[in-house]
Formats: structure tokens, C-alpha cells, sequence
């Protein structure tokens, strides 16, 4: 038994050994990775991403340097590449702003092939280390088992800030924050007990967005840069689920209207103009000197129409913070003239750029293959598909970075089912993104196994649960059966 013993352990540090290896052969063929971690920029502050060669062989031989450095290398019969957090932590800090290279030999039939190098950039700008988003199964299936979580990107622990198995089973719908920070957040849980949850300046209190008269409270929500007011949509849900076609369920709003809330008098503000039976306004977004909000908006419906002709198009409004009044909308563009729709506004935090997402129709883009992103230069009035960062499925939930070098989206690029967070840099000068590259995770087959989509990706300054006490009260306050 002990020879067994010995023999294994010397197969396993021989097929671990580090050393390089001599190529029999090479071939202009890049190599296949899972994820797709080939010619994409990545943030100096981001975890090691660990991949997976998907080339068959019987041995697997991984390089990576820069500039005549070998800062890591692996020689294992096992396609899984993890890179130690050591070895990834000297790489990025010896070439940042530079290019580093990827070499993967295969051993086939007992011949080591080499394959093209693989390059990609380590970025001098770091990305806003944390991750906030909601986690839920891709039907309505499993409604009941959902939550929302925090990401360290700079390593992979993964924290709970509130799961519904501990909120009476409600559902977990919006969480936002105001400029990318956590002191001032907002938290959202539908049903009985549900109510909208507001942190800020270290207080936190429940309220009820919702005055008597109406029908439905703030669902989609969006802060002012100063903190002090809200812009919600109050919207009116339905699920349609079909039995066949390319789009087995559609969301759609019946009605939708946008108000503005005041944390400090807890009072609502709206107006006619975006309050009303004519018009369908939704997905709120400030400007970084908050004195325009974005919105879409569509003409209302009635039982009779037809999904597939609800046009969303791109309007904005002024609003006062001193005198608490609105302007008058304006349209900035008009997508329904094309029979398009666009949904999810998020402007730039520099002010220069509106990102948004388009689609055939409707504004629910998660449920919509066709959703891809484009992006409004709000300096000349330019708008363009993003092509460099659209795939063939659907683009969704997207948010910048405090800096507005990055941002972060979700994607059902890989299966067409689950939705997987992006993260792609943006050149502010240029209005060109990088090609965007996945979380990276610690198990580089995570992605393959993971059976719930991820919704809502927002970048944060700070990790939420850095303040325990501030949590739990945000815990309890969510709990509790009604607003302050």
C-alpha cells in the first residue's frame, strides 16, 4: 500500500512539474480558453483570471510572462489553470500599462505542440473593487431562492447582504447606489412585507414609496448626485410566459409613471408631464450634475396591443433642486421612428457619454437576444452600436465605474440562458470600449456549473458589509413589517 502511495505522489509532482517544455512543433492556431481571456485589458487591481484550455490533449503546459519574465508556469495532465495570487500580484504591478502573454503548449499523441501566444494588456487604472448584484434562477421557477451580494473583485470572496430564505421569502428586486458608494444605498423587496430600505449619512429607515391613490409604489430607481433625492418609475408588471418561439417569457409594463422622492422630508415630487394616463415613463438616470433626468418612455397601451409594437424612445427633463420642479420632456431620441426600443439610460460619470441599451421592442431587454448596447455622445449628438463589445445574445444591466474607465454588464453570451457579468474598459477620450472579459472566478470552470444568472451588476468604491452594524440595521429594517 505504501508503494502505492509513493508512486502516486511522484505522478503528481512530475505532472505538476513547472519546468518548460520543448515544442515538437508549433502552429498559428491560438489556443480555445474558457472564459475568453484573449486581447482584452484588464483593470492592475483585478483577481487572477483563471481559465480553463479547452484543446484536447494529454498534457497541458501554461506560460506567462512579459518582456522576458516568466512570472508563472504550469506543467499538469489537469486542462485547469489557476494562477497564485502571488505570482498574478507581481505580474500586474511589473506591467501595468503593458501588454503580457499567455503560452499554452498541448501534448497530443506524445508530441508538444505550441500554439500562437495569447497577449493581453494589464491597465494602469484600477477598477472600483467591488461587485454588488442579484443572483436568482433564470425562470420563475425557483422565484423564492434569491439574493443579493457583494463580489471582492481583487480576490473572489463573495458576501451575502441579504437573501430572501432570510426576508420571509419575499422577492428581492432593485438595489442602487449614489455615485458608485455604499454609505448612501437603497434596498427594494416586493410583497407583505417588502418595502424600499434607504442608508444615508449613516441613518437607515423604511419608507413606502407610494401615496394613497396610487396604484403601484417605486420600482426602478435612481439617485441624485447630491443624495438627497430618488427619481423612481412606479410601474404596473406583467409576465406573459409562451409555449414556443425564441422568447418563451416577455415582461412588460401596463402602465408606468416617474416620481422623485426627498430623503430628508420624505415627501413625493412629480408632475403631469411625467405622471399621467398619455405616456409610459420608466429607468431613471441622473446626469452627474443632476440637473437632467433620463428616461424611456413610450406611448400607454391598452389590453389590445400588441407586445411587439411597444416603443421605447429616449427622452430627458430639467429639474430644479432648490424649487423642486420639472421642466418640460424632450426628446433626445426618437428610436420608435426606426421600430426601435431603448431601455436602462446610464449616463457617463464625466457627463460626456449615455450608454443605453436597444432592442425590437418593449424595455425588458434581459428576456430579448437582440439587445445590444450603444452608446450616445451627448457632446454631439452622435449614437452608435457598440459593436466591439455586442455578441449574438443579449447585452443587459449595464453601469459605469466612479471613474468612467470601465463598466460592468450582463450577458447571456455563453448559453443564451444564464446571464454573466462583463466587465469591459472605456476610453473616455475615444468613446471606444475594450473587449469586455468575465468576473474572473478562483474555479476556472465556475461559469460551466453555476446554474443561477446574475442581475443588476453595480460597481462600488467600498465593500457594504464594511459597516456590520450599518448592515444588520439594513437586515432588520427590510424585515420589519412596515416603513418608519
Amino acid at each position: 500500500m505504501a508503494r502505492y502511495i509513493i508512486l502516486y505522489t511522484l505522478l503528481f509532482l512530475t505532472a505538476c512539474q513547472p519546468g518548460r517544455v520543448s515544442p515538437d512543433r508549433q502552429t498559428d492556431t491560438s489556443p480555445v480558453l474558457f472564459p475568453d481571456y484573449t486581447d482584452v485589458t484588464f483593470p492592475c487591481n483585478i483577481a487572477a483570471p483563471n481559465f480553463l484550455i479547452t484543446e484536447e490533449g494529454e498534457a497541458f503546459y501554461t506560460e506567462i510572462g512579459s518582456e522576458g519574465q516568466v512570472f508563472f508556469s504550469q506543467k499538469s495532465r489537469n486542462a485547469n489553470v489557476r494562477i497564485p495570487a502571488e505570482k498574478w500580484k507581481a505580474l500586474t504591478t511589473a506591467t501595468a500599462g503593458k501588454e503580457f502573454y499567455i503560452r499554452i503548449c498541448v501534448r497530443q499523441e506524445g508530441k508538444w505542440i505550441q500554439y500562437k501566444d495569447i497577449w493581453n494588456t494589464i491597465s494602469t487604472e484600477s477598477v472600483d473593487p467591488y461587485l454588488v448584484y442579484r443572483l436568482l434562477y433564470p425562470g420563475y421557477e425557483l422565484w423564492n431562492e434569491m439574493g443579493i451580494y457583494q463580489r471582492d473583485l481583487t480576490s473572489y470572496e463573495v458576501t451575502p447582504i441579504i437573501e430572501n430564505k432570510s426576508a420571509k421569502s419575499e422577492c428581492m428586486n432593485c438595489h442602487t447606489f449614489c455615485r458608485n458608494n455604499p454609505e448612501t444605498m437603497m434596498l427594494h423587496i416586493r410583497g407583505k412585507a417588502g418595502g424600499t430600505v434607504i442608508s444615508r449619512n449613516g441613518n437607515v429607515e423604511k419608507v413606502n414609496i407610494k401615496k394613497e391613490g396610487m396604484n403601484n409604489s417605486g420600482t426602478y430607481a435612481a439617485w441624485h448626485p447630491e443624495g438627497r433625492y430618488i427619481a423612481y418609475s412606479v410601474n404596473e408588471i406583467q409576465q406573459f410566459f409562451h409555449s414556443t418561439g425564441k422568447k418563451p417569457i416577455e415582461v412588460s409594463d401596463l402602465e408606468s409613471d416617474l416620481i422623485v422622492w426627498d430623503c430628508e422630508t420624505n415627501q413625493m415630487i412629480t408632475d403631469s408631464l411625467i405622471y399621467g394616463p398619455e405616456w409610459m415613463e420608466t429607468f431613471p438616470a441622473w446626469s452627474p450634475d443632476g440637473k437632467t433626468l433620463y428616461f424611456s418612455r413610450s406611448k400607454a397601451i391598452t389590453q389590445q396591443t400588441p407586445l411587439d409594437s411597444i416603443y421605447y424612445d429616449l427622452y430627458k427633463i430639467s429639474f430644479d433642486t432648490q424649487n423642486r420642479v420639472f421642466g418640460k420632456p424632450e426628446c433626445v431620441y426618437n428610436a420608435s421612428a426606426l421600430h426601435k426600443s431603448i431601455s436602462f439610460p446610464r449616463v457617463s460619470p464625466d457627463g460626456n457619454y449615455l450608454m443605453f441599451i436597444c432592442s425590437d421592442y418593449g424595455n425588458f431587454s434581459i428576456w430579448h437576444p437582440e439587445s445590444e448596447l450603444y452608446l450616445l455622445n451627448l457632446q454631439n449628438g452622435n449614437i452608435r452600436n457598440m459593436q466591439e463589445v455586442n455578441s449574438d445574445n443579449v447585452e443587459s444591466f449595464h453601469t459605469w465605474s466612479s471613474t468612467g474607465k470601465w463598466f460592468v454588464f450582463s450577458s447571456k453570451r455563453i448559453d443564451g440562458l444564464w446571464a454573466h457579468p462583463f466587465i469591459a474598459f472605456f476610453d473616455p477620450k475615444t468613446g471606444i470600449a475594450g473587449k469586455p472579459f468575465m468576473v474572473p472566478q478562483k474555479d476556472p470552470e465556475f461559469y460551466k456549473t453555476f446554474t443561477k444568472t446574475f442581475n443588476l451588476p453595480e460597481l462600488i468604491i467600498n465593500p457594504v458589509t464594511e459597516n456590520e452594524h450599518s448592515l444588520k440595521l439594513i437586515r432588520n429594517k427590510l424585515l420589519s413589517s412596515s416603513p418608519d
